[in-house]
């Protein structure tokens, strides 16, 4: 991927999410409220996680256990499967902040050695949302308290999807033109 097209998706994403949170209507509230304990998107989230960290276990080298492959194929597989049984709890947070850990280091080897001033937005965003993500893997129930909040108030949810929008529209702007 190069550095035009991790920019710009970056910013679609932002500018449909700010527009969801912008409209805020009760599909997307109860959507996003349901999110945090859904067994739907801990099966989607933890499907896509592991079937993308499987396969980069596929292409390590001998210098990254690659001689091991097929016993951490084994072992992170049989991770995943239980913990889809036995970790119910927050699971599909969790699972997000995995594939999103996922994505980011595609962004970010998008960046890579890029002109300073065409990758600085995206990828000031990207290591915000790698924190955030890290901190959610630890404290999962942290999203459904903020979701909470978010909701209490339509301002607020209008001056996130605010935020968004005009993030992700700056992004596709400096996509564009550099």
């Amino acid at each position: 991927m190069d550095l035009f097209l991790a920019t710009f998706l970056t910013g679609m994403v932002l500018v449909v999410t700010g527009g969801l949170l912008l409209w805020n209507g009760r599909p997307v509230v109860a959507m996003v409220k349901g999110f945090p304990r859904s067994r739907r998107a801990a099966l989607v989230g933890m499907s896509v996680a592991t079937v993308w960290f499987l396969y980069l276990v596929t292409q390590l080298g001998e210098a990254d256990f690659g001689a091991f492959s097929r016993e951490l194929m084994v072992g992170f597989g049989l991770i995943a499967l239980l913990s889809y049984f036995y970790v119910r709890e927050f699971l599909a947070v969790r699972s997000f902040c995995i594939v999103y850990l996922l994505v980011a280091a595609v962004l970010l080897s998008a960046a890579w050695m890029q002109e300073p001033a065409s990758r600085l937005f995206m990828v000031a965003l990207v290591y915000v949302g790698i924190v955030l993500a890290l901190y959610l893997a630890v404290v999962p129930y942290r999203l459904r308290d903020f979701f909470e909040w978010l909701f209490a108030r339509e301002v607020r949810t209008r001056i996130l999807g605010g935020i968004f929008f005009a993030y992700g529209t700056l992004l596709n702007v400096i996509a564009v033109t550099y």
